[in-house]
């Protein structure tokens, strides 16, 4: 008892100090604590270890493990074989992590003295082709003055971007690694996935080279917004552990096929609270493509103007909406003015923009509400130059349907 109230009160007093000294009968408890924990084998918890350090002392020469324990001092060998999903996930972590690569880019900004100042960003990327194309997002190589590539074996290599898709959140970069074989992350297939399917997903989370986590798929369809605003559609959700410095890697089915690409988290902290979203594979295969041959998406495009409506606007022209698209001016001997869509008569100024009010409201495309710029550009970020779609618009308070032919959007509308 007497003994028990010392510790108590040593132990009272490091919590005012922040140091604890050690009296001599507990410096021996410690000892054997230690000891015993020495003893012990590696793979037990915290909490067995603690355990052990509060259990009683034993004759010299006598261990406190079971007998079945092995001996101290050799090595402890899993005993048992593997089971089906440690062997699946094994086989599909040695044929695939050397696929997976590191990414560095460089942007340069400016101290005090004005003086260039390099700041780094880091992602992960999945090697798509063995003459060094790789798939990753487009915010880890955004504003990149300078990009390098990690292998598995630590080669770095320069690397070039050869194409962007910001509305997707993809890119596509190349490196050169002459004499070096390549491993390569098959595409799979996203359009039959179901809740509570397994996947693997292989990154560099705060640097951690090729390192492999696992989960579900916990939701399918997901709506997500970007940074910018705009809407990525169909992302799969996961609750495989995904953090900072996954972006890019590559989403595995059990087949080690690539389902989807890691993009981002919800977090309120910044680390991984299993809610993880990817852009599904099927995205991928349908813009990369273009980004391969013409460094960027081709989409349609309705030949317009278009201005967002807001609530002075609605106001002064007395719309019947206050959610939707004017078509301020239809661009002359287009497909969207043969299709009939109308633009304003009346020009008004606001601020230092010119709108011509009077012409359609656009209030969905392609059957999606549009409420904005950025749900204009979602509703037809799937669609080509040369398709068909059908507008809705109102017109003299109104509703009627249009079908239009799509043009090519223009590059200065490209994000």
């Amino acid at each position: 008892m007497i003994a028990a109230a010392a510790a108590i009160l040593v132990l009272a007093a490091a919590a005012l100090t922040g140091f604890l000294r050690l009296p001599p009968g507990l410096r021996g408890l410690r000892q054997q604590a230690g000891q015993e924990r020495a003893a012990a084998p590696a793979s037990r918890t915290v909490e067995a270890a603690l355990e052990q350090a509060d259990a009683p002392s034993v004759p010299a020469g006598q261990s406190t493990l079971p007998a079945t324990h092995e001996p101290v001092g050799q090595p402890i060998q899993y005993a048992g074989s593997l089971s089906p999903e440690e062997a699946n996930n094994i086989e599909i972590y040695d044929r695939l992590n050397k696929a997976v690569v590191n990414v560095t880019s460089v942007t340069y900004g400016y101290n005090w003295f004005l003086e260039p100042v390099p700041q780094q960003g880091t992602g992960s990327g999945s090697i798509i082709d063995a003459k060094g194309y790789v798939l990753t997002n487009y915010h880890v190589i955004k504003d990149a003055e300078e990009l390098s590539v990690t292998l598995a074996d630590g080669g770095e290599h320069k690397g070039k971007v050869v194409g962007v898709d910001p509305e997707n959140d993809l890119a596509v970069i190349k490196f050169d690694a002459p004499g070096t074989p390549l491993s390569v992350i098959p595409f799979g297939s996203s359009a039959k996935l179901r809740v509570g399917q397994k996947v693997l997903a292989i990154g560099n989370p705060f640097g951690l080279d090729r390192t492999l986590t696992t989960g579900i798929i916990s939701g399918l369809g997901r709506p997500v917004k970007t940074e910018s605003g705009l809407l990525i559609r169909e992302m799969i959700q996961t609750d495989a552990s995904i953090n900072p410095g996954n972006s890019g890697g590559p989403l595995l089915n059990s087949r080690g096929e690539m389902i989807g690409i890691n993009t981002m988290i919800f977090s309120p902290s910044g680390g991984s609270v299993g809610i993880g979203f990817a852009v599904p594979v099927e995205t991928a295969k349908r813009v990369v493509p273009d980004l391969l041959r013409y460094g960027q998406v081709r989409r349609g495009w309705l030949d317009i103007t278009p201005v967002q409506l807001f609530p002075a606007l609605v106001r002064y022209a007395e719309l019947p909406v206050s959610q939707g698209i004017l078509v301020s001016e239809v661009t002359p001997g287009s497909t969207a003015e043969l299709a009939g869509l109308r633009g304003g008569r009346d020009a008004v100024r606001y601020g230092r923009s010119l709108i011509y009010v009077g012409g359609d409201v656009i209030v969905a495309v392609d059957k999606m509400p549009v409420a904005s710029i950025g749900d204009l550009l979602s509703a037809l970020e799937d669609k080509k130059p040369g398709e068909s779609v059908e507008v809705k618009i109102v017109r003299n308070g109104k509703p009627l349907t249009l079908t239009v032919k799509l043009s090519q959007r223009p590059r200065d509308l490209q994000l």
